[in-house]
C-alpha cells in the first residue's frame, strides 16, 4: 500500500515511511491510496468474534500488505490487552467505554499500536517522537512508548491547561520520556511539532516522527473499537439504524470511524460533538472552514481551534460539503451545557460522564431520530477530571489504583516558550 499527502505535493510513501516520518514533506497528512472493504462474511459473523479477533481482520485490511501477518497479529493482541465494552446508559443510548486501558483514555489503543509498529519498523537508528497534547494524548503516548528501546518521546503540553492527574501521567515517568511545558495553548504545541518536521537542520540532526493523530499508525487502529461496538450491539440485536457519536477535538477519533465506514462498517450516520471550539460545526452549517484560536473549556482534550484531521475528512469525501453533511452532523456545547448534562445524566441514570463524554451523550439526546440507537464514545475515565466531576456532581469519584500510582511520582518537566527557535535550540542539544 502506498500513502499520498493530502496536499498532493509530496512523493508517495510506504507505510514504513508514513509511520516513521509522521508528516509528509509538503506538510500534508498521509492517506492510503485505497481503503480495502471487508467481506460481507466478516460482518455476518462479527458478533461471535472477540475484540482481538475482529481487530486482526481490520488490521489485515489496513496494514496486511506491509507487515508480516504473524507480527501484525501479535501487535494487535499486545495492543488490545484490555476491553472496550458497550454499556447501556438508557433505552436507546449506549456508551462505548474507551477508558479501560493503562492511562484510562481512548488514546491507549492508538498509542500502544503505534509504539509496537514503530518498533517493528525501527531496527537501528534512534527515533525521537514528538507529541503535542491537550490532555490524554501525552499520557497515552508516554506510557505506550515507556521503556521501548531506541525511541525517545518528547511530550509538549500547554502550561496550566491540562488536569493535574493528566499532567502526572506523563511528567513523572522519566526514562525515555521528556515532558515540555509550553507557555501557550494546545495549538501552539501542535505548531511547534509541525514546524520541527519542516526544519531541515533539525531533521539532519535527529530522526523525528510524531505520535499525534496526524500519524497514520495512531489514528487508523482506533477503528478497531468501532467495529467492536458494532459487534457488541449486533449481539444484543441493536445494530440496525446505529448512530455513532464521537466527542471531537483534533478529529482523529471520528476520522478512524469514518475509515471504518468506508471499509463497510454498517453505521447509519455519525455525529461530531464539539465543546465551545465549534470550527467543524460551523463548517457543517456553512461549508466554510475557518480555524480560530482555541478556547479553554471544561472538556480540555477537545480544545482545538484548527483540527488537523479535517484535512483527511475533506480528502476522504472528495472535498464535497454535500457528501460530508450527508453522513456527519454536528453539535456544540458550552461549559454550562456540559455541566447541566453531567448532572441530568447522573440524576436520571446514575451514570457518571466525564466532560467529553457529556458532549457525545447530549448530542444523541438531541439528535437521535425515531427508530435509531445511539452509541457515544466515553473517551476518558471521570477520575481523570476528578476535581471538576466531584464539584459538578457533588460526589467523590473513586480513583482507580493504576491512576493513583501516577500521582505518587515526582513531576519532571522543562518549561519553554511557544517560540520555535527556543524549542529547536533545545532539540539541537539532545
Amino acid at each position: 500500500m502506498k500513502y499520498y499527502s493530502t496536499n498532493q505535493q509530496a512523493p508517495l510513501a510506504t507505510l514504513e515511511k508514513a509511520v516513521v516520518k509522521g508528516l509528509a514533506e509538503d506538510r500534508g497528512l498521509y492517506m492510503p491510496e485505497k481503503i480495502n472493504r471487508l467481506p460481507q462474511s466478516f460482518f455476518d459473523n462479527i458478533q461471535d468474534m472477540s475484540f482481538q479477533e475482529l481487530a486482526c481482520h481490520v488490521a489485515d485490511a489496513f496494514f496486511g500488505e506491509d507487515v508480516e501477518k504473524d507480527a501484525l497479529h501479535k501487535i494487535v493482541e499486545d495492543t488490545l490487552s484490555f476491553d472496550c465494552p458497550v454499556v447501556r446508559v438508557e433505552d436507546n443510548i449506549y456508551a462505548l467505554e474507551l477508558f479501560h486501558g493503562p492511562t484510562l483514555a481512548f488514546k491507549d489503543v492508538g498509542a500502544r499500536f503505534m509504539a509496537r509498529l514503530l518498533r517493528y519498523f525501527n531496527k537501528e537508528e534512534r527515533v525521537n517522537v514528538l507529541v503535542a497534547t491537550s490532555g490524554d494524548t501525552g499520557s497515552a503516548v508516554a506510557n505506550g512508548f515507556l521503556g521501548v528501546e531506541g525511541i525517545h518521546v518528547f511530550v509538549l503540553y500547554p502550561k496550566g491547561k491540562v488536569s493535574p492527574i493528566q499532567e502526572c501521567q506523563f511528567t513523572t515517568l522519566g526514562r525515555n520520556i521528556t515532558a515540555i511545558e509550553v507557555d501557550g495553548v494546545f495549538d501552539d504545541c501542535q505548531a511547534l511539532v509541525k514546524n520541527a518536521f519542516m526544519d531541515s537542520e533539525l531533521n539532519a540532526h535527529m530522526r523525528l516522527t510524531s505520535a499525534n493523530s496526524i500519524n497514520v499508525a495512531r489514528f487508523l487502529p482506533q477503528a478497531f473499537y468501532y467495529f467492536n461496538a458494532y459487534a457488541r450491539m449486533k449481539k444484543m440485536g441493536l445494530a440496525d439504524n446505529l448512530v455513532m457519536c464521537v466527542p471531537s477535538g483534533n478529529f482523529g477519533n471520528i476520522c478512524a470511524a469514518l475509515f471504518g465506514h468506508e471499509m463497510g462498517l454498517p453505521v447509519k450516520r455519525f455525529i461530531a460533538a464539539n465543546n465551545a471550539n465549534d470550527i467543524f460545526y460551523n463548517y457543517l452549517q456553512t461549508g466554510i472552514y475557518e480555524p480560530k484560536p482555541s478556547r479553554q473549556t471544561l472538556a480540555n482534550a477537545m480544545d482545538v481551534g484548527d483540527p488537523s484531521n479535517f484535512a483527511r475528512i475533506y480528502d476522504l469525501y472528495g472535498k464535497s460539503h454535500e457528501r460530508i453533511t450527508s453522513l456527519i452532523s454536528g453539535a456544540t456545547y458550552s461549559d454550562e451545557d456540559i455541566m447541566r448534562t453531567m448532572r441530568q445524566c447522573f440524576a436520571d441514570t446514575n451514570y457518571i460522564l466525564d466532560p467529553h463524554g457529556a458532549c457525545g451523550y447530549q448530542a444523541l439526546k438531541e439528535l437521535l431520530r425515531p427508530g435509531e440507537t445511539g452509541v457515544f464514545c466515553e473517551t476518558a475515565h471521570p477520575a481523570k477530571f476528578k476535581e471538576k466531576v466531584d464539584d459538578i456532581l457533588g460526589i467523590d469519584v473513586e480513583i482507580p489504583e493504576r491512576l493513583a500510582a501516577f500521582m505518587k511520582g515526582q513531576k519532571q518537566s522543562i518549561p519553554l516558550s511557544k517560540d520555535f527557535p527556543e524549542f529547536k535550540a533545545f532539540l539541537m542539544q539532545q
